[in-house]
């Protein structure tokens, strides 16, 4: 298949935020492309691009291999269905549909031609008449569908058309979503936030964080084969644990090393696995290499959703036989149920950099902190170690720091976060047993006594002027 959409190293701000952030996605004539990711994390705006609605400030957009960066939205043989109709309560369903054509001044007998057969593909046949008020969600919004597509456009952009519906109803809707799309066979652009959505109606989809895209691909793919932490966590449920990949096809963690069918990570370097929870066989105890006490059970219809604690981590298992509170069991699996992702942060501590701006008085991103006796000159360049567990969510009344939450992945025993300094915009790891908001302000204080001072120029030095974490 062809590229009907490409978009070549989208950048986009405002007000200085970055909310594109070099973007780059081919879509294929014909396909059901869903932008999935939390709020604020540029799907929208992504579809905003592709539409004409906003212009990027750096790369290009091309529909069927011509550049369309300049060319206005109504030129573009593309059309919008948003979560709110913005139907015309005045007009009925036929006028509704028929709106675009008329202005485009389209031969009646042509424009009733076109409406009712769009109006049969949507299921609304005989609704012609009706007043668009009378009609229940469900129905306005495939009326908003059908004025979408009358006009034949090459391309629908969908902006979480269904958010408005009940559960049931969205469901429903999905359904007919891909039976239109199938039908008519132009490519649907989806943008939604919701995991089950994606999965279900997708041909591809895109995961977005922070203006970035962090995988794109089928639906099987992105859930069995998620490529960082973040992909994991917000696909679906996974148990997302600390690991040391020691060498290709060997992993270990929770004490124990397994073999995988993973390789590429390095020796020894530190990674994050995955597994998800109908991956995971309860058995007995002692004939699995980990074994843990069932903590919590929750029947789910399908299955029972239970909580084992093995060696102080929380594993979460689907299962369709139920295992009582109490009781030891094994955690079994298979190499393949084994997943290896890079960490979303480089290593396993914080590496900052600071100056000696006064007499034992230390700054690093906007924040003052003393040391006795560090002899260092004033100027001095120092490397600042900081563990995550030498930093703390507070009130941001109280705290040293006010940061982005950019990510919280839970691991096991607890959350991993990683904040965005807006001194010197550098990412920042903390450990934290409190649940956050992502995508919002926080606080953040330190423990200045655990910080390791190292002197640039002196590293071999560290131990002996810095103090720090034993």
């Amino acid at each position: 298949m062809s590229h009907i959409i490409e978009l070549k190293n989208i950048i986009l701000s405002y007000d200085g935020d970055r909310i594109l952030d070099n973007v780059s996605l081919d879509i294929e004539d014909g396909q059901f492309v869903t932008l999935l990711g939390p709020s604020g994390c540029g799907k929208t705006t992504t579809l905003r691009v592709i539409g004409g609605f906003v212009s990027p400030d750096e790369g290009d957009v091309f529909l069927d291999g011509k550049k369309i960066n300049d060319l206005p939205p109504h030129k573009r043989p593309i059309n919008t269905v948003f979560q709110r109709y913005a139907l015309f309560p005045h007009l009925n369903v036929f006028d509704n549909v028929a709106f675009g054509l008329k202005i485009q001044k389209v031969p009646k007998s042509e424009i009733r031609e076109r409406v009712l057969r769009m109006l049969s593909i949507v299921d609304l046949k005989g609704f012609e008449r009706r007043r668009v008020s009378k009609l229940s969600g469900g129905q306005q919004q495939r009326v908003a569908i059908a004025r979408a597509l009358v006009n034949n456009p090459k391309i629908l952009l969908l902006d979480e058309p269904l958010g408005a519906l009940d559960l049931k109803l969205r469901k429903d809707m999905q359904i007919e979503l891909m039976e239109i799309q199938q039908k008519l066979k132009i490519t649907f652009i989806y943008v939604t936030h919701d995991q089950e959505e994606a999965l279900t109606m997708s041909d591809m989809v895109v995961v977005m964080k922070d203006g970035v895209i962090q995988q794109a691909g089928k639906p099987e793919d992105i859930y069995n084969e998620p490529k960082n932490a973040f992909v994991a966590d917000f696909i679906g449920e996974s148990n997302i644990f600390d690991a040391t990949m020691v060498e290709d096809y060997k992993v270990t963690f929770c004490g124990e090393t397994f073999e995988c069918l993973d390789a590429g990570f390095g020796t020894n370097k530190p990674v994050d696995v995955v597994l998800r929870p109908e991956d995971i066989t309860l058995v007995e105890a002692g004939k699995a290499k980990l074994t843990g006490t069932v903590q919590n059970v929750v029947f789910k219809g399908v299955h029972y959703e239970m909580s084992v604690n093995c060696g102080g981590l929380d594993w979460l298992v689907h299962s369709t036989k139920m295992q009582p509170v109490g009781t030891t069991v094994g955690l079994d699996f298979t190499p393949d149920d084994i997943h290896i992702m890079k960490r979303l942060f480089e290593g396993d501590t914080n590496m900052l950099e600071g100056e000696v701006t006064g007499e034992d008085t230390i700054e690093f991103l906007g924040v003052s902190f003393t040391r006795e006796n560090l002899g260092l000159e004033e100027g001095t360049k120092v490397n600042l170690t900081i563990s995550p567990k030498a930093i703390e969510v507070v009130s941001i009344d109280h705290a040293d720091m006010k940061v982005y939450l950019e990510s919280l992945i839970y691991k096991g025993d607890y959350n991993e976060l990683i904040v965005y300094t807006y001194e010197g915009g550098k990412s920042v790891m903390l450990h934290s047993y409190l649940d956050q908001q992502v995508a919002t302000d926080i606080g953040i204080k330190f423990d200045f006594d655990k910080i390791l001072v190292t002197p640039v120029e002196s590293v071999s030095d560290a131990v002996e002027v810095s103090g720090g974490e034993e």
